[in-house]
């Protein structure tokens, strides 16, 4: 599913390149789409306007949004939002092929395959804006300061193509090593990297939140390195709509954008906010660990603090996609992007 991301259920991060096969659902990826993406919204009784949002799952990575529904921001902006976890990245996706919902949240690649396949997808905001892997350790402590460090030391990663393996290879190669030959990669589950390092089967684990502050609450791991940093902007996360919908529903569009932008600043500038409304979100975690994961991904810039869309994180996820083979990645930044909608909420609210 997206490229980087932190859970509160499924590892959505680790789970980035599946939807590939999921795709097969979607052979064309709508090139002739079952819903009518120029259908005006629906306005209800109370003249709000509903709107259907999929995310590809509920997880941490997504807080921007979910304190833009607890500040009520959608509600003060006349949108009557009904969100639904979809499973995965390419089924919230094709919610919004098939016309079940108006907007997906997840990785923004399927809008650049939909363009290459003819159809019409389209970028509106940027939601997370960092990879969210981390190297954690049991038994070293120490920082890495360099991916040279990783020279001799067993490593545990999801199974190629997921991009936790993608970007520990990557920064295994740009440091001159040989990930072949200068460091053990084994590979497990997603979202079960961490167990052998735990176990003392492995020097270190490629994870993601909360499994990266589980480790490190309950369990006295260390934290040695962040790809968030090494990497730097990275669309992770894009809201996503067909270009139909978007322009016989500007003002829908306007509106929805308009809340995340909130969302996204008011995470920044109100932390404890953030954490209150991740631990209302994940019940089921231990509340130390929410904070700690929500304060993680903020230290390191993981959410989205505006919803503009980065031409450089852009660019960093089409490269990845094509070293991945994911899509040829190469639609003008234009024509798959559209930051009118982010960029009018940007300077809107900014100062507010």
């Amino acid at each position: 599913m997206s490229l980087w991301r932190m859970f509160g259920g499924a590892p959505h991060g680790a789970l980035r390149r599946p939807w590939l096969a999921a795709l097969a659902l979607v052979p064309t990826l709508a090139l002739t789409a079952c819903g009518a993406g120029d259908t005006p919204a629906a306005t209800s009784a109370n003249g709000m306007t509903r709107v259907n949002l999929s995310e590809a799952v509920h997880n941490l990575g997504y807080i921007d949004l979910y304190v833009a529904q607890h500040e009520g921001y959608f509600r003060q902006q006349g949108i009557a939002l009904d969100l639904s976890a979809a499973g995965g990245d390419s089924q919230a996706f094709a919610a919004v092929l098939g016309g079940s919902a108006q907007f997906a949240l997840g990785d923004a690649t399927l809008s650049e395959i939909s363009r290459e396949k003819g159809g019409d997808g389209l970028v509106l905001a940027e939601l997370v804006s960092r990879a969210q892997y981390f190297a954690v350790s049991k038994k070293i402590s120490t920082p890495f300061t360099s991916p040279k460090q990783f020279a001799g030391l067993t490593f545990v990663t999801s199974p190629p193509p997921n991009t936790n393996h993608s970007v520990l290879t990557n920064s295994i190669k740009q440091a001159g090593l040989d990930p072949t030959k200068d460091v053990h990669i084994t590979t497990v589950s997603p979202g079960t990297e961490i167990g052998p390092v735990l176990a003392g089967q492995a020097d270190v684990a490629v994870a993601y939140e909360p499994n990266v502050d589980m480790a490190v609450q309950q369990d006295g791991a260390h934290v040695l390195y962040s790809w968030a940093d090494a990497i730097g902007e990275f669309t992770n996360t894009g809201l996503q709509a067909r270009e139909s919908y978007v322009r016989a529903n500007p003002e829908v569009t306007q509106k929805v954008v308009n809340a995340l932008e909130m969302g996204a600043q008011h995470v920044y500038q109100h932390p404890d906010d953030a954490k209150a409304v991740a631990r209302q979100e994940f019940p089921n975690l231990p509340p130390a660990v929410v904070d700690a994961a929500i304060q993680r991904q903020i230290d390191n810039h993981i959410p989205a603090d505006s919803t503009p869309v980065s031409q450089q994180g852009w660019n960093t996820l089409m490269t990845l996609g094509r070293q991945l083979g994911n899509c040829s990645c190469n639609v003008p930044f234009g024509q798959i992007v559209d930051n009118s909608f982010a960029q009018k909420a940007q300077s809107s609210m900014t100062g507010q």
